[in-house]
């Protein structure tokens, strides 16, 4: 009897995560949003400095409104997505530098 409970508890516990492993995806965001997450980190916690993030939020600004304009006639064709996440790479590789190099917030 006691054997019978662990199997049925063991098969519960399998059916229990495999249902939380089917759960939907959460919500998909942008790269531009932890771009921004990622510029707000680096000014809290002082690896960039004041001068530095107001760069960065320009040069994401720029490639959010590319971004809108490439969307407006409904459609962005390979040559604009192409064009889009090579600025968001630059834009990333720009956070990763200016996190890194060596300058301190005062």
């Amino acid at each position: 009897m006691n054997f019978k409970n662990i199997v049925a508890g063991l098969i519960l516990t399998a059916v229990s995560f495999t249902a939380s492993a089917q759960t939907a995806p959460a919500a998909k965001v942008s790269t531009l949003e932890n771009d921004k997450d990622r510029i707000h980190q680096g000014v809290h916690s002082g690896e960039l400095t004041r001068k530095e993030a107001a760069r960065l939020s320009v040069q994401t600004a720029r490639v959010r409104q590319e971004q809108r304009e490439y969307r407006e006639d409904g459609v962005i064709t390979p040559a604009e997505r192409k064009d889009l996440r090579k600025d968001k790479k630059r834009l990333s590789k720009n956070i990763y530098k200016q996190k890194h190099d060596r300058q301190d917030r005062p």
